[in-house]
């Protein structure tokens, strides 16, 4: 153990606490494809709960113009009858293949798109804070405990679905705004971490998300097949709990405060590090906000990362809808290629990665230019692919290998803006993905909700073609800014001398004027 370093051991935390953070933001996205009776008529007013009970080796085939769902769904309200003039809790309807006592209700695809949204409604509201309190009391504590509650709050997630709709929208908005403090958390860590030619390396720990997505989408695909959408969110409660013991044993956040860290490794950070982090002086100086929010390269690194988390949530919240109503694939067919994108993407990630650490340790190309070249991928490429979805995506075939060389290459963004925000500030890491994250966290919700508007009665090919090229726009559209207008050098204000010194000379002409006023005064 005396041989790894406690940047490797860093890492592989980051990586699985990410996993798990995504593992939290997906879970509904996959669940309620089981939660949820499928639309075809929209007809069902009986009952918003509808306990159904069958036998468990079958499954529901969903087909849009089979005389067959027509059936199940006329047993449906017949049952649903029966219980509301019986009292009973749950209908006996037989051979429709639905897992024993599963839980389905009645949401049309506005009401869904509320649902799958609202765990973004106040997740923008955490992003400084998140920074900040990361600054002051420690990235362990912040990302760790923010995680963890995140988990927890699974455990109450098939309770509350059963007594309103309104009241689970209640828990995921508190479940995004908990979990909106890890993100910007995250970069004050890595700033006191990470040498300046490892960060696009390190960053790709932050897509652990995609890993958790590539990895839980399956497997929960798997486990509503064994047994109900219920046991997914025990899963994740278990899962993230374990993860926190880890976190609170293993993680420190700096280097001198770590416990196992050797002499070389512990000198090799601070002599890379050199003077572009000073946590305390720039503390006792405060931060300069004034200059982060007139900074041009602040606003096109809050632009990419507008464009990207578009492209990414669209993406992630929406395929298992997409394959499962477009289609027509199984809950295990959904699960498995909803998440192979997200694996591709982060095996693309790293080996990107790798690629521009290499170019920026040899000195051939410019910090500035290595993080454009990240989002040209990252975007504009991706945006392209989607433009070839959106018209060739009623081919099974085409659907999945587009979606899945477009979410490859959005793997690049953890050399792009990601790594910008500690180039360009690692002082104020924190503070600047925080505000990066609050504008660029907004697509998170308003994309569920247009989807939702779009698709409302009308879950066609033209629908979701609409979608695909409203995303493939945001991405095309904020890649070529970032492209022209990005900067990635080291700020000026990042530097807490040049600010003291400005002080200093501010006080040292106040003083010679003040003198010069006394001496005309006598």
């Amino acid at each position: 153990m005396s041989n790894v370093q406690t940047r490797t051991v860093l890492w592989h935390l980051v990586f699985i606490g990410f996993a798990i953070n995504y593992m939290i933001c997906i879970n509904l996205n996959i669940t309620i494809v089981e939660m949820v009776i499928p639309t075809t008529t929209g007809n069902l007013t009986k009952s918003d709960v509808i306990p159904i009970h069958q036998e468990a080796d079958t499954k529901l085939s969903i087909t849009t113009t089979s005389n067959t769902t027509a059936n199940v769904i006329e047993d449906i309200n017949a049952a649903n009858q029966r219980n509301i003039s019986s009292g009973s809790s749950s209908t006996d309807v037989a051979n429709h293949d639905i897992p024993d006592d599963q839980i389905r209700f009645n949401w049309n695809e506005y009401q869904q798109g509320l649902v799958l949204g609202s765990f973004f409604w106040a997740h923008w509201v955490t992003q400084i804070p998140g920074g900040i309190l990361a600054k002051k009391y420690g990235t362990k504590l912040v990302f760790g405990l923010s995680n963890a509650l995140g988990c927890w709050m699974c455990f109450l997630i098939p309770a509350v679905a059963q007594w309103d709709f309104r009241a689970l929208i209640v828990l995921r908005v508190l479940q995004g705004l908990i979990m909106g403090f890890t993100w910007p958390a995250m970069h004050v860590m890595t700033a006191k971490w990470i040498p300046p030619n490892e960060r696009s390396k390190f960053v790709t720990a932050y897509l652990g998300s995609s890993v958790g997505v590539a990895v839980f989408y399956p497997l929960f695909g798997y486990i509503m097949h064994w047994s109900s959408w219920m046991w997914v969110y025990h899963f994740c409660g278990i899962v993230g709990t374990v993860w926190w013991l880890g976190w609170l044993f293993l993680v420190y956040d700096s280097p001198a405060q770590h416990p196992r860290i050797s002499e070389a490794e512990l000198r090799y950070i601070e002599k890379s590090l050199g003077s572009s982090v000073q946590s305390t002086a720039a503390a006792a100086l405060g931060t300069p906000w004034k200059s982060i929010l007139l900074s041009r390269p602040v606003w096109m690194n809050v632009i990419a990362q507008w464009g990207v988390i578009w492209g990414m949530f669209t993406l992630m919240t929406q395929a298992p809808t997409y394959f499962s109503v477009i289609h027509n694939w199984n809950i295990r067919a959904t699960g498995i290629f909803s998440g192979l994108p997200h694996l591709m993407r982060m095996i693309f990630a790293l080996g990107f990665s790798l690629f521009a650490d290499y170019l920026l340790k040899t000195e051939k190309i410019s910090r500035t230019n290595i993080r454009k070249l990240a989002v040209t991928f990252s975007s504009i490429f991706m945006g392209f692919l989607l433009v070839a979805l959106a018209y060739f995506g009623y081919n099974p075939t085409a659907a999945i290998i587009l979606l899945t060389l477009a979410i490859m290459l959005h793997g690049t963004v953890s050399s792009g803006p990601l790594a910008s925000m500690v180039d360009i500030a690692p002082n104020f890491a924190g503070i600047v993905m925080g505000l990066s994250s609050m504008i660029g966290v907004l697509p998170g919700f308003i994309s569920p909700y247009i989807v939702g508007v779009l698709t409302l009665g009308n879950q066609t090919f033209e629908a979701w073609k609409v979608v695909f090229l409203i995303c493939a726009a945001m991405l095309i559209g904020s890649g070529v800014l970032y492209v022209f207008f990005a900067d990635s050098t080291l700020q000026k204000w990042n530097d807490f001398n040049s600010r003291a010194d400005d002080k200093e000379l501010k006080q040292l002409n106040n003083e010679d004027l003040r003198k010069k006023v006394e001496e005309i005064g006598r």
